[in-house]
């Protein structure tokens, strides 16, 4: 609770730069939440007094709990991220997929970083709520901006444990990997956007001396995985069940 009241801090001294969306939040909560088929809504709980949506997809015979974090401005039942939460979750794992703050269905992926002290209060929100239930190990799947979130959260000195961490069409290069605990796979689509394909070797690079960390591009791949979600879940859950086993 202590790493959530530093966060919040954090999150006071920007407020006056950027502001998430709540009311577009709650509009995502509203559409997708009575149309689950795998999984319950849930409200996770910040120090604040605020909640946000979770997605909990319990598995009585999990190994581990997966935080799923989607990417910009959308919800964490949306494309890929819900094969990903489905799909782990009938294969060994407990999933929640979380909602991260929003801006305006028009801002630029270079408009989120005010949020991103947010983000990581979220994500340490998370990783409790997932503990409560009895998890032991946590592993986080992010997608593209979530990928950013996730990497800002994980340089907070106060960001809790976590056992492993999949990168997921993250553009550029990782910032501060000297701060990672957990091993990271880096996994990208063979046609993924340029910001992501270019900087390849530069993320494999910041990874290599994180033992049990690597890279994989999957063929014929585009940012999304559109058509290709078996193989994305397929490898993802081959790097968790090294990690987390």
């Amino acid at each position: 609770m202590r790493a959530l009241a530093a966060v919040l801090l954090a999150l006071a001294s920007i407020a006056c730069f950027a502001q998430a969306d709540y009311a577009r939040e709650q509009r995502w909560a509203d559409e997708i939440t009575p149309t689950l088929l795998v999984g319950d809504p849930v409200q996770v709980a910040l120090p604040s007094g605020r909640n946000f949506l979770g997605i909990y997809a319990a598995n009585d015979k999990a190994w581990a709990g997966v935080i799923v974090v989607h990417g910009l401005g959308v919800h964490p039942d949306w494309g890929l991220i819900n094969s990903l939460r489905s799909q782990l979750a009938e294969q060994g794992y407990a999933t929640l997929s979380v909602q991260m703050p929003v801006l305006a269905a028009d801002a630029r992926g270079d408009q989120y970083p005010p949020l991103f002290p947010e983000s990581a209060a979220r994500l340490i929100a998370a990783v409790e709520w997932l503990r409560g239930k009895g998890h032991a190990k946590i592993a986080i799947v992010s997608h593209s901006l979530g990928s950013r979130m996730t990497n800002f959260f994980l340089n907070e000195p106060a960001a809790p444990h976590i056992d492993v961490w999949v990168a997921i069409g993250l553009s550029g290069d990782y910032t501060g990997p000297a701060s990672f605990k957990a091993p990271v796979l880096d996994l990208y689509g063979e046609q993924d956007l340029p910001a992501v394909r270019d900087n390849a070797a530069k993320r494999a690079a910041a990874i290599l001396q994180i033992r049990g960390s690597g890279q994989v591009s999957i063929a014929g791949a585009d940012h999304f995985f559109r058509g290709q979600e078996t193989e994305l879940v397929r490898t993802v859950k081959l790097f968790l069940d090294r990690a987390t086993r």
